[in-house]
């Protein structure tokens, strides 16, 4: 009978949240404080959770930029090179075989970034050039996911992510600076992102073990927390009309 009852939970629970190993620890035998096993259920769920949120982290930049037909506030610049940093995690991860879990956000925040820089480019009267930018961005990203790519070239994308990620914010930072408010900038999707990228620390340590993932969230962290204070500080400043 416990057998059948631990069915549907078990399933639900393995492998997805944790291995059977851990399962046994804390739900057959009742260590619930088997540290490891905890560290793993936590690192999984938080890994999820962010992937899940990651599909709604950006919308509400786009339906804004979409609702004010307007791209005043972002630097086209900066959001160029989060798509850099977006796209090396996304290669990196694939290439070295890391958990979905611990790097799938990348994914819907790369398809949504990358939507964002086009609605900049046509709501600057740069349709064509919008059009000519997806199509390049989607043969560049074939070419690195291809295995002719050399291991060594995925690796130095990942790496160039920190000062990818650095130049890219401090050009948003300058931009909210000197236009003294944030514009479009929509301020749920600039306290998601910064929330994401420190859970992200915590996650990229325990699945991967890799620093150099780990190096890229805990930058980013700091970086989007910059923006997140700005958005703070002009938060009744409103851009002139």
């Amino acid at each position: 009978m416990a057998g059948e009852a631990d069915g549907p939970f078990k399933g639900l629970l393995v492998p997805i949240l944790l291995p059977e190993k851990c399962y046994d620890q804390l739900f057959v035998q009742w260590d619930l404080l088997h540290v490891p096993c905890l560290k793993i259920l936590l690192s999984k769920g938080l890994g999820l959770g962010i992937v899940a949120g990651s599909l709604l982290v950006k919308l509400p930049q786009v339906f804004k930029l979409l609702g004010a037909k307007s791209a005043e506030g972002l630097s086209l610049q900066s959001v160029m090179l989060e798509l850099v940093a977006l796209t090396g995690t996304v290669v990196y991860s694939i290439t070295n075989n890391f958990p979905f879990s611990s790097w799938g956000e990348a994914l819907f925040l790369t398809l949504q970034t990358v939507a964002i820089c086009f609605l900049v480019m046509h709501y600057r009267g740069e349709t064509v050039k919008g059009v000519a930018f997806l199509a390049c961005y989607a043969m560049v990203l074939l070419a690195l996911l291809s295995p002719l790519t050399p291991l060594a070239v995925v690796t130095l994308l990942q790496a160039s992510n920190v000062p990818a990620v650095v130049v890219g914010k401090l050009l948003q930072a300058a931009t909210n600076y000197r236009n003294g408010h944030t514009g479009q900038l929509s301020a749920i999707t600039v306290f998601m992102l910064f929330g994401g990228s420190l859970a992200r620390i915590f996650t990229s340590v325990q699945e991967t073990g890799d620093p150099l993932m780990a190096g890229v969230f805990v930058v980013s962290s700091l970086c989007n927390g910059l923006i997140a204070a700005q958005v703070l500080f002009y938060w009744n400043a409103k851009a002139p009309h």
